[in-house]
């Protein structure tokens, strides 16, 4: 089965003075795409952040812009390319660096850690929301992540929630409705939604097609498999789309 949905399903909430404001940050990414969607769904008037710190592609950055564009929710690309020397020990952010081919463990994934990555988005998502004056700033960190990446963890979004309740005069609060949801569970999520997952990007590899080989396509394509859906993003290989009975 292939999960095909409306356009009209995409459409965000009329505007409302009343609506409470909420930072979102967006990657492009099936998680993010998901959160975006559930904070409109919550009723908020989301501000969604997207971030450009020096990875390997850009292709995740043009999805979150051509998907806010057509929702109609307020986005902002913030260029901080300018640290790139201080995080590229990764293979997410030195081209150099293999890409690991292999499915999320700890033991083949540790060199796509990014240094301090959320801890970095996130302190400058708290200050947009200071500024426009929102009370919330969502993120996507999911159970799925706990074991490799511990900016994804909950005792390190209790910390960032402790720090964003004192670090300024308004206090913000930061939500990860996913903490402790799977990849599986965050699809059933959308799929509730109505959501198209054509229009997000996962892969490592920025490429024409998804290389469905990288521990982010692998964890994606099971999650439709166990949801006996196709994947509607394209993929290098014919196999790879079918879903986790290939990996």
């Amino acid at each position: 089965m292939t999960l095909n949905v409306p356009n009209s399903a995409l459409s965000a909430p009329a505007s409302s003075a009343e609506r409470p404001r909420a930072v979102v940050i967006y990657s492009g990414g099936m998680d993010s795409y998901t959160v975006l969607h559930q904070a409109l769904k919550e009723g908020f008037e989301v501000h969604a952040l997207s971030f450009h710190y020096g990875q390997r592609h850009s292709r995740e950055l043009d999805v979150a812009r051509q998907v806010c564009e057509s929702l109609g929710v307020a986005h902002e690309v913030v260029d901080i390319r300018a640290i790139h020397g201080l995080i590229d020990n990764s293979a997410l952010t030195n081209s150099d660096q293999a890409m690991p081919k292999a499915d999320y463990d700890e033991d083949s994934m540790t060199s796509t850690v990014v240094p301090n990555r959320n801890m970095i988005l996130l302190s400058l998502a708290i200050a947009k929301a200071v500024n426009i004056e929102a009370g919330v700033c969502f993120y996507g960190a999911h159970g799925g992540d706990h074991v490799l990446y511990p900016d994804c963890r909950p005792e390190f979004v209790e910390k960032m929630n402790a720090v964003a309740a004192i670090a300024n005069f308004s206090p913000v609060e930061i939500r990860a409705p996913f903490l402790h949801a799977s990849k599986d569970e965050i699809l059933a999520a959308g799929i509730a939604m109505q959501l198209d997952y054509a229009q997000t990007w996962t892969c490592y590899e920025g490429r024409e097609l998804a290389c469905g080989e990288c521990g982010s396509c692998r964890e994606r394509l099971a999650a439709f498999a166990a949801h006996g859906l196709s994947d509607p993003l394209g993929y290098d290989t014919a196999d790879s789309a079918k879903g986790a009975g290939t990996l």
